[in-house]
């Protein structure tokens, strides 16, 4: 059964993709925890972190990195931050946080956003990827 990042990663389903390469997409979340929060997602759907081909684990830590680097500059943070958590959608992803403190990642601050909103954050993140030299994985509307 496919799972609503399946679906998205198929364009079966609607979502903000904002990096797209050989092993990942990163993506938006509907309940940012703040503005400009995303996910890391292997294309395979994996249920389980610690499932996930290690060296496709190990490129999504690194594009983390990258989009961390991306929300600090789009977002004006100090820094962001990362969670696995995973049960609530049975696909591996890395929650990606722009974050003044670490109550940024508390699960709890999560909350439905507008839809204009989440694509306005989503465009700022895709700039601060360009200005960082990223353009080719931003995938095209």
């Amino acid at each position: 059964m496919s799972s609503v990042f399946s679906k998205i990663i198929a364009g079966e389903l609607p979502g903000q993709i904002v990096w797209k390469d050989e092993h990942c997409v990163v993506m938006a979340t509907i309940e940012p925890m703040r503005p400009g929060h995303v996910m890391v997602v292997p294309l395979e759907q994996v249920d389980k972190f610690n499932d996930v081909d290690p060296d496709v684990f190990a490129h999504m830590a690194k594009v983390s990195q990258v989009v961390a680097h991306a929300q600090e500059k789009a977002f004006d943070v100090p820094r962001a931050v990362t969670a696995i958590l995973g049960f609530e959608v049975p696909h591996t992803h890395i929650h990606v946080i722009p974050a003044e403190s670490e109550s940024a990642a508390y699960v709890q601050n999560a909350k439905q956003a507008p839809a204009e909103e989440i694509a306005e954050a989503m465009d700022k993140l895709r700039g601060a990827l360009a200005d960082l030299g990223y353009g080719e994985k931003i995938p095209s509307a």
